[in-house]
Order: C-alpha cells, then structure tokens, then sequence
C-alpha cells in the first residue's frame, strides 16, 4: 500500500484523536509567552538608561516571542488554540494587534491556501512563484530582480512591508476610496474594493489599525518615539523575515509537489508538497510547532501543542515528507519556479542546468 493510500485510510482516525484544543492548554501557551514578552520590553526599555547591550539582547528576545506570537494568532485563526472559539477569536485579534497583522483577513486569506495546498494554478504562495514559462517570459533584467529580491538578506525588508506597511496603507488607501465614492454621494453598501471583500475584513481592518496605532502614540509618549519604533521596528522586521522564510521552505523546496488544477490532490500535497523542518527544540517552540507542517496541512484543527505527538505516533505515514534542517533552508529558498511539465518546485540552480542541456522549458 502506498504511503497516500495509507494516509487516506488512516486520516479521520488520526483527527479524531488529535484535534483535541483544550482551553486550558491555550492559557499555559498564551501566559508563556505574553509575560516573557511583557519582561522583555520591560529590559529592553530599562536597558536604555543602562547599558544598550541589555537592550539589545531584550529586543533580539522580543524578536523570538513576535515570531510565536504571530504562530498562535495563526492557530487562533484556525479555531484551534482553545476550544472555546471566542476565546480564540479574542486572543486572535489581540496577538493580531502585537504582530501588526489584521487577524482575521489574514486567516480568511490562509484558510484559501490550506484549501488549496499544491494545487500552484490556485495559490503561489507568499513569494508568488512564477512557473518556468511566465519566468522564460521575463525580461533578463526582470529574472533578475525575481532571483535576487528574494534573497534571504531582503528578509527583514519583507517582514516590513508585510507586517508594518501593507496592512496600515492598504486601510489606508481603501478608506481615501470609501471616502471619495461617498463623497460622489453614493452608498457606502455599493463601495467595492481589492483592500476588503466583506464589510467584516473592513471592521476588523479598522479595528486592528486604530488598536495599534493608539499603541504606538502611547508607547512613544511613555519612552519616546525614537527608542521605541527602534526596539519595535527591528524586532518586528526581522520577526517577520525569519516567518515568510519559514512558511516559503513549508511548501517551496526542491522538487515539491505542484500540480495543476486537474489531476490535483490535496492530501498528496500535504505529504509530498509540504514539508517537516527539522528544527532545534527552541525553535519548535518559538514558532508553535509550526515546523510539523505536514501533520498541520492534514487538519488545520489539530492544536500546534498537538503536532509533535501526532508526528511520532503516525510516523510511518510520513517517511516520504521531506526532511529540512536550518542549514538548509537557504537553498530551498532558491526554489522559486514551477515546472508545471513534471509537478514540482525546482531551483534556478535547476533550471539553469536543464536550460544549458537541451532546449528551453516551456512549462
């Protein structure tokens, strides 16, 4: 029997006794990591009246505790860190406000990848992998700003604009538009625009902006607006570098599964379009477990305290996830195009050597 079919067979049971989100065990993680949090700006706001190297070392702690932070407002947005779900809800957008991501339009977002997983017709990804053909299409001068500008050492600029810029502009923009269609004397139920799809992303938008932003206005006045966006800014940056490059390697690696809409299987890419990053115990738990992403692509419902002990017990449904280690993820972040001819993620490096052997990919 093939690993698939095994899956397949085994899937609810494994469910069935793994999504088991306890409220109480949502408490423990959101306590382990507000307080630590809350410690850690603490030394960091009293290390600049001491020494900058304190305030170095609380604001590279504060960095890690962002990165969990964002990784339990992920399983919040999944119904999956407590069993009650406003308590999700509520604890989702809170983390929202401190990892400056707008809660629930992101999770309305990710729920479309998770519905979608390796099927590359529906969902490229955060880096909007091109496939061979559209990259063939490019301009020298385009591929190489495609490569280039996703190097690892861009990471913290990306953390940025994900987190910081877009969502602030983008309410930003989409409310100057509200703003002139009313201003024409129209209803604002018939406004449309890319920056929300319901009146709901709109209110919750709105919300997580005038949250942080009053945040922002009161941390400047307690410490000073220099020091503080300094701490928060950097941490927040690199926070958010280090999880796009992480959720990139979960399905961007070498010879992923990537299928067309026809012929496509979800569970086929949880096992062979998602992967298991080998990482440290301390990573494991900065990033929630998120790591065990093949068990999480199998049901999103399954707790991120849960992951690793259903890991180990199916594991033999597992032996072909593809293994990654730290050390290798810089490569795997070369793995950016879509060889929609074989089904799968290569590497430029790949490409390049198929391009000099023969005649141009035209998948």
């Amino acid at each position: 029997m093939s690993s698939l079919q095994a899956l397949k067979d085994q899937q609810q049971a494994l469910i069935r006794k793994h999504a088991n989100a306890t409220d109480g065990a949502g408490f423990r993680h959101v306590f382990v990591t507000v307080v630590p949090l809350a410690i850690a700006w603490w030394l960091a706001i009293r290390g600049l009246a001491v020494s900058y190297w304190i305030t170095a070392a609380a604001t590279i702690a504060i960095t890690v505790l962002l990165i969990r932070v964002f990784s339990l407002m992920h399983d919040c947005g999944h119904g999956s860190l407590f069993r009650s779900q406003w308590l999700n809800r509520a604890v989702g957008f809170a983390f929202g406000v401190i990892s400056g991501m707008p809660q629930y339009v992101w999770s309305r977002n990710h729920h479309f990848h998770h519905k979608t997983n390796g099927n590359w017709d529906q969902y490229r990804g955060p880096l909007t992998t091109l496939s061979v053909k559209e990259f063939e299409a490019l301009s020298p001068r385009q591929q190489w700003i495609y490569e280039y500008a996703r190097n690892f050492a861009f990471a913290p600029l990306a953390g940025f604009v994900y987190l910081i810029f877009n969502p602030r502009v983008n309410w930003v923009k989409g409310n100057a538009l509200l703003l002139l269609h009313m201003l024409r004397g129209r209803r604002p139920s018939a406004f449309e625009t890319r920056y929300w799809k319901t009146w709901k992303e709109y209110r919750h938008q709105s919300a997580n902006n005038a949250v942080l932003l009053s945040l922002w206005v009161l941390m400047s006045w307690a410490i000073g607006a220099a020091p503080f966006f300094t701490i928060y800014l950097v941490s927040i940056s690199i926070a958010g570098g280090v999880g796009i490059a992480l959720f990139t390697v979960q399905h961007n690696f070498e010879h992923a599964y990537a299928s067309e809409t026809t012929g496509w299987d979800i569970d086929e890419g949880a096992l062979a379009g998602t992967s298991f990053l080998v990482l440290p115990g301390w990573m494991n738990w900065a990033t929630a477990n998120i790591g065990f992403h093949h068990v999480h692509h199998l049901s999103a419902l399954i707790p991120g305290y849960s992951l690793p002990q259903c890991h180990a017990e199916y594991e033999h449904l597992f032996k072909d996830v593809r293994r990654i280690t730290v050390r290798e993820v810089p490569y795997h972040l070369t793995c950016l195009l879509w060889d929609s001819r074989t089904r799968r993620i290569i590497s430029f490096r790949e490409y390049r050597e198929q391009k000099s052997a023969g005649p141009p990919i035209t998948a």
